[in-house]
């Protein structure tokens, strides 16, 4: 065993297609929007459209006390700071572990996330249900604020078809529009980074680019993971697939848990945390619910049916953002 870090029908389908794309970031480097001392281009109150290239961006910072629960940024563990591009392809950002039958999967780490979504809107005509043309999606929160989440619910704004495009760029307009709203029950997950973040990795050769949306008259850019497309809510909240880890120093232990990394094979990287489904299966969800198992059962772990059986230490650890990548 040796230490590595923890990270911890037609239209219907056009607007699940858009919940999460929105608007594609070519660059994803900023260099097409204003920077964070641009003067701010809000919505005009004539429906004049706001151009997101000239745009300030939001400031992100997913690293803050207030953003996060086991990423927190601190004087020692170098994790960036606010504004700074993350290259989530290295760790403690990346883990490698086994699928239910022992398949070698990669997921990306994104830490805790709650389980009741936040909104994202999705502008669709009134009429016809499609999505409006070149519109950016729009969030009401951002990391460090009181219920954001990178799982969102999927909100329909159903405007005229003589709205301007980008001519509402925040959800207090949205709500003061008094355009009709229709929520959905589908799911994405789309974690708010900083410009110029990189996630390369994504099953079936998937965009692995950033996206463009509106908040509160900025712009944000943010990853879509969509290996599971049909993810929806159940019961009005975000669903959750067992996974089983271990740790170098057991939870119950000075110094253990998380802080102390993930146990991992003595030549690489591989660790024998095990995820209770894949992509393609009925009860997957990028959102983990944690299972410590004892780290003196590591050599004995290679599937799901052997995780089951080894000496569980904590049973609801906590739900982690996960999203599977790569299975090899």
């Amino acid at each position: 065993m040796r230490h590595s870090l923890l990270a911890t029908g037609v239209l219907a389908i056009g607007v699940i297609m858009a919940g999460c794309s929105g608007d594609d970031d070519e660059g994803g480097t900023g260099d097409d929007t204003a920077d964070d001392g641009a003067e701010d281009d809000g919505a005009d109150d004539d429906g004049t459209a706001v151009d997101p290239d000239t745009a300030p961006l939001a400031e992100i910072d997913r690293f803050s006390e207030d953003a996060a629960t086991l990423m927190v940024r601190n004087g020692k563990n170098g994790l960036p700071e606010a504004n700074q591009p993350v290259d989530f392809d290295q760790g403690p950002f990346v883990t490698q572990g086994l699928g239910p039958a022992g398949e070698v999967v990669r997921y990306y780490n994104f830490d805790i996330q709650p389980t009741e979504p936040a909104p994202i809107y999705v502008f669709v005509s009134a009429e016809s249900g499609e999505p409006v043309a070149d519109q950016l999606n729009v969030v009401g929160v951002i990391p460090g604020d009181t219920g954001y989440n990178d799982f969102w619910q999927v909100v329909e704004v159903r405007v005229p078809d003589d709205y301007v495009a980008n001519s509402i760029t925040s959800e207090a307009e949205i709500q003061s529009a008094g355009h009709e709203l229709g929520p959905t029950d589908t799911v994405v997950n789309c974690p708010i980074v900083p410009d110029g973040s990189t996630a390369t990795e994504r099953l079936g050769g998937a965009d692995a680019g950033l996206v463009r949306g509106w908040y509160d008259g900025t712009v944000v850019k943010y990853f879509h993971f969509g290996e599971k497309p049909d993810l929806a809510l159940v019961g009005g909240i975000v669903p959750t697939s067992p996974i089983y880890v271990t740790f170098n120093v057991n939870p119950d232990e000075e110094g253990g848990g998380p802080a102390s990394g993930f146990v991992t094979e003595e030549s690489n990287e591989q660790t024998h945390n095990v995820v209770g489904a894949l992509p393609t299966d009925p009860g997957y969800s990028p959102l983990w619910g944690v299972i410590v198992y004892d780290n003196a059962d590591f050599e004995s772990v290679a599937d799901l049916p052997s995780a089951e059986e080894a000496d569980i230490l904590v049973n609801e650890a906590g739900n982690v953002n996960c999203p599977i990548a790569a299975i090899e």
